[in-house]
């Protein structure tokens, strides 16, 4: 099986289609792949890998959602292990780090039944009261559906009422893999394919960008995963709001899945690889090191990553689903981790510009 037609393709500046997609999942020579992909990945960065100095806070698991992969939910409040953040509580995830550079607040939740919405209006109010300047990338379009039917409105008059309380972008969550027989499966009592598009065609026209997510792993075969990377690819050709693809890798432990085996390094590196080569129109591929792992986030940076995401600094999801990833690194850790694996460090706002070019040797920040 030779991959000189998509070369080819790639040489001329050619769409790949879905048969391609397929192929290079196909193909037996794993390094063949990275090779094309990390063209492509160098001819849009060269060697800059980017990630950003953030925090991410997850403000309540209580979630009616039964989503068979996750480990991070619990159904009711009162349930072993829910909790739901005071306010002051998740404000204070941000002023106790006054001292730090942050540069974005990243907000994931449960779909909690109980909660007003003024919960989640006056918790972004409450971030910008105390650092204007903070950009909040929150709630996936999981939640803004959930939101919409909730509390009797339109998806858009959600994303206008939370954009006048702060908000700047949407987070790609969600995702899961767009094809119908797999969502009917994993999650089919949330937001389907159509209505997670939508929810981000309207942000972008909006004026936020966005990123878009899949996760990988379970019961999804390759078509699905390239079908899942076309539909993410048809809506950037209409509005180009997406700024990064993201795949999240499925974690077993602790969840309804668990019988199933986590992803292995090869299909990881194969998926980012192949992400790099089908979206020619999404400007950024992030490996998500609380996903990956921190040596196999490292080992993507070769295979058409060049995102990282940011210090993250606390994470529940992928830790409740097993994941033996620190919760945290800083600064110093992820320049350090860049370079090791042979690229240049580049510190980045929400909007990819740049804040920081950082020196030959790494900072030492907390």
């Amino acid at each position: 099986m030779s991959l000189a037609v998509v070369a080819g393709k790639l040489d001329r500046g050619q769409r790949l289609s879905l048969e391609d997609g397929v192929q290079l999942f196909e193909h037996p020579d794993l390094l063949e792949v990275a090779a094309l992909a990390n063209r492509e990945r160098e001819r849009r960065h060269g060697d800059l890998t980017y990630y950003n100095f953030n925090i991410r806070i997850e403000a309540t698991n209580v979630c009616v959602a039964s989503c068979l992969f996750c480990s991070f939910a619990r159904l009711r409040p009162g349930d072993a292990g829910s909790y739901t953040m005071a306010l002051e509580d998740a404000w204070e995830k941000l002023r106790v780090r006054h001292d730090q550079p942050l540069t974005e607040v990243h907000v994931v939740n449960g779909l909690h039944p109980d909660l007003p919405f003024d919960y989640y209006l006056e918790m972004l109010r409450g971030f910008k009261r105390i650092r204007p300047e903070i950009h909040l990338k929150c709630f996936t379009a999981v939640e803004i559906a959930f939101f919409a039917d909730l509390y009797g409105m339109t998806d858009e008059r959600v994303l206008c009422d939370l954009m006048a309380a702060g908000l700047a972008s949407l987070p790609g969550g969600g995702a899961e893999v767009f094809a119908e027989r797999v969502r009917k499966k994993i999650c089919h009592d949330k937001a389907d394919a159509d209505r997670w598009l939508s929810i981000h065609r309207i942000a972008h026209r909006l004026g936020m960008k966005s990123n878009v997510t899949m996760l990988y792993g379970h019961i999804e075969t390759n078509e699905e995963r390239v079908d899942h990377m076309l539909r993410a690819r048809a809506l950037q050709d209409e509005t180009g709001g997406f700024q990064a693809f993201i795949p999240l890798a499925f974690h077993p432990d602790n969840n309804q899945m668990r019988k199933l085996p986590a992803p292995s390094g090869s299909d990881t590196l194969r998926v980012h690889a192949v992400s790099r080569l089908m979206l020619d129109n999404i400007p950024h591929v992030k490996a998500f090191w609380i996903a990956t792992g921190v040596e196999m986030a490292q080992t993507a940076l070769w295979f058409g990553v060049d995102d990282l995401d940011g210090t993250v600094q606390e994470e529940k999801i992928y830790h409740m689903a097993g994941s033996r990833t620190p919760e945290a690194l800083s600064t110093g850790d992820i320049e350090r981790m860049i370079r090791a694996a042979g690229r240049t460090p580049v510190e980045r706002d929400t909007f990819y510009n740049v804040v920081r070019k950082p020196a030959e040797k790494p900072l030492e920040i907390g």
